[in-house]
């Protein structure tokens, strides 16, 4: 199994060369680079400087902010600086982010992120070849492409596409056209994986006739530590991040499939009236039983492959804490790694 790590969205960038070098030192096969008070292109950028090895995955870049050419001329300096170790993840976002957080319009994902992507593959096209840049989709039509701006052409490896999927018409989509898929931490549990998130991808991968459907990486909620006081003060703080995360509209199926079709509204009405410290009193004890690994470092590797070990192919861990835990880490890194 593939073990990744997360960075933590909130963490300066001063710090990430640091980090990533904590990551190769420790045994991971990879970073996620996430979107959130960062831009994840940047982040990238210094997590491909500052390691040698690892694979530098964007989970996720957002795509319907941002234009086409501008994400391929960044990805493609990525890949070519890493020696192909940069890997382009991108997502949809829910539509009020999209519209209220960054003032861009809001169309249909899956067709748009189908015609997004088509765009890429053009681009990455003209740029290996030097030659001229020809794509007319729906959404996004891209016509011009001189030779003074265009960095090609070039041998280097284009950049592989991962999509960010959590429900049926995505997956398919990624099946399509993506070289893997990374779960969302809200609808990563093993049955979802396995009865809605892999048969999707296999549907979709049948409609282009690819002979194996793309790779899955699970980021799954994870509380663990050293000792069981660090693995329940962890569990508490996925309490608080579970109950924000299901109050989205887009999450919250992996409720109602579990049977509490009530908690997404409750969820969504403390949202509204700004009633944030008691969104946490809303998930109870049995909640995060269904939702969120619980285990020490010793015991990890054992429960993350008990959970996941015959549906994906690789795992993200969450970010790292406190460097005196990474002995435990290592082991447990090297754990998953053996099968």
């Amino acid at each position: 199994m593939l073990v990744y790590l997360a960075l933590d969205p909130q963490q300066s960038l001063a710090s990430v060369p640091a980090y990533v070098r904590r990551a190769e030192r420790l045994g991971f096969n990879g970073v996620h680079v996430p979107e959130t008070v960062h831009d994840s292109l940047a982040v990238a950028l210094l997590a491909v400087e500052h390691s040698t090895r690892l694979t530098v995955r964007t989970a996720v870049t957002l795509a319907f902010v941002r234009s086409p050419t501008a994400v391929a001329y960044a990805a493609w300096d990525l890949s070519v600086l890493s020696g192909g170790r940069f890997e382009l993840g991108l997502g949809s976002q829910i539509k009020q982010n999209i519209r209220d957080r960054f003032a861009m319009p809001w169309t249909e994902p899956v067709a748009r992120m189908r015609d997004y992507v088509g765009a890429l593959h053009a681009l990455f096209e003209a740029f290996r070849t030097g030659g001229p840049l020809n794509h007319q989709g729906p959404h996004y039509r891209l016509t011009r492409l001189q030779p003074y701006f265009n960095p090609g052409p070039s041998d280097a490896p284009e950049p592989s596409i991962w999509l960010g999927a959590v429900n049926p018409g995505m997956c398919e989509l990624a099946g399509e056209v993506a070289g893997g898929v990374v779960t969302h931490s809200t609808n990563s549990e093993p049955d979802h994986l396995r009865e809605v998130v892999r048969p999707a991808l296999l549907r979709g991968a049948g409609v282009v006739g690819r002979g194996e459907p793309p790779a899955v990486v699970a980021f799954p909620a994870i509380a663990t530590g050293v000792d069981d006081r660090a693995v329940a003060a962890e569990r508490e703080r996925q309490r608080r991040m579970l109950a924000f995360l299901y109050s989205t509209p887009a999450y919250a199926p992996a409720l109602t499939r579990r049977g509490w079709t009530e908690l997404p509204e409750r969820l969504r009405q403390l949202v509204r009236t700004e009633q944030w410290d008691r969104l946490p009193e809303a998930l109870d004890d049995a909640i995060l039983e269904e939702f969120v690994v619980c285990a020490r470092y010793d015991q990890l590797a054992a429960a993350l492959r008990g959970r996941f070990g015959s549906i994906v192919d690789g795992i993200v861990l969450a970010p790292l804490r406190d460097d005196t835990d990474d002995e435990a880490i290592g082991a447990c890194v090297a754990a998953l790694a053996a099968h």
